[in-house]
């Protein structure tokens, strides 16, 4: 390996860490990595004065690009979407804004932003960059980057003015006990009155088209749902810094069941039945 390729495998959790922050989707930030590195292969790397800046720059500007075709993507999407869950093989558990950045939760509050506005507060708040670099990568002055950092940083706040507890896996195992069993009683007990249900099915399978509300709605939906099939295989994970649970119902294709929790109760729930995105699951990334 020559010098100029360690200093992309170096740099390439970080990037890909960045890319998927942005894009909420692991194949697409994969595919922006793979094209920051061609276009790092064909550059003189003698004039490069800082590769890490350059590379992010690169990345950055890619990403923005992919994020708009992602946006009319998603145009014709079926169902509620849901970021596209990943196993990490090492992440950032030491640095606690980066970890809080790769939840499900979290990418979601930043699917509300602008692709420009989530780059700029990523590179400002989560990678520390400076404002030199980032309206570079994004185009903006750096008058510009700063509002936007500023507006993006209240937009989170008040949507989300304290990160939520990482569900615990017995509590998660409890839940799946209960559903199973039909137990109605012992399933409300889990769940926050205000618990939020969201499944993803993609294409391919049901899902209820919109957000499920509610302890009584979530678990009488669950619980008839649990009655369709029997688990045949199951698997407990970690995804994006949660506990999960992989299931295979009848022998069919797996679906994955993580969320939230607060102060014992479980307050989110995520279902990811969309077979093209489970594929961060097996590929067991290193991201910063």
């Amino acid at each position: 390996m020559n010098a100029a390729d360690e200093v992309f495998a170096s740099e390439r959790p970080r990037l890909l860490g960045l890319a998927y922050r942005i894009l909420a989707s692991y194949a697409d930030a994969e595919d922006v990595v793979q094209e920051s590195w061609i276009r790092w292969q064909g550059v003189d790397h003698g004039t490069i004065e800082r590769p890490a800046a350059y590379l992010t720059t690169i990345l950055t500007r890619l990403a923005l690009d992919r994020a708009r075709t992602i946006a009319r993507r998603r145009e014709h999407y079926v169902g509620p979407w849901l970021p596209e869950p990943i196993s990490l093989e090492h992440g950032p558990e030491d640095h606690a804004e980066m970890a809080e950045s790769l939840t499900l939760g979290f990418l979601m509050l930043l699917d509300r932003l602008s692709p420009t506005e989530r780059a700029v507060w990523l590179l400002a708040e989560v990678f520390g960059e400076p404002y030199a670099l980032i309206a570079s990568a994004t185009a903006k002055s750096e008058a510009a980057c700063r509002q936007i950092a500023t507006r993006a940083r209240r937009r989170l706040r008040e949507a989300r003015p304290a990160p939520p507890q990482r569900l615990d896996p017995g509590l998660l195992r409890a839940l799946l006990a209960a559903v199973s069993a039909g137990d109605l009683d012992q399933t409300l007990d889990l769940l926050d009155a205000d618990v939020v249900l969201v499944s993803d099915g993609g294409p391919d399978h049901r899902a209820a088209r919109h957000p499920v509300v509610g302890a009584d709605r979530v678990a009488r939906l669950a619980i008839n749902l649990g009655r369709r099939g029997e688990v045949t295989a199951l698997r407990e994970v970690t995804v994006n810094g949660a506990a999960a649970l992989v299931l295979e119902v009848d022998g069919d294709m797996p679906l994955v069941i993580t969320g939230e929790q607060h102060d014992g109760k479980i307050t989110h729930i995520y279902l990811l039945l969309n077979n093209d995105k489970l594929g961060g699951l097996s590929a067991r990334p290193t991201i910063t």
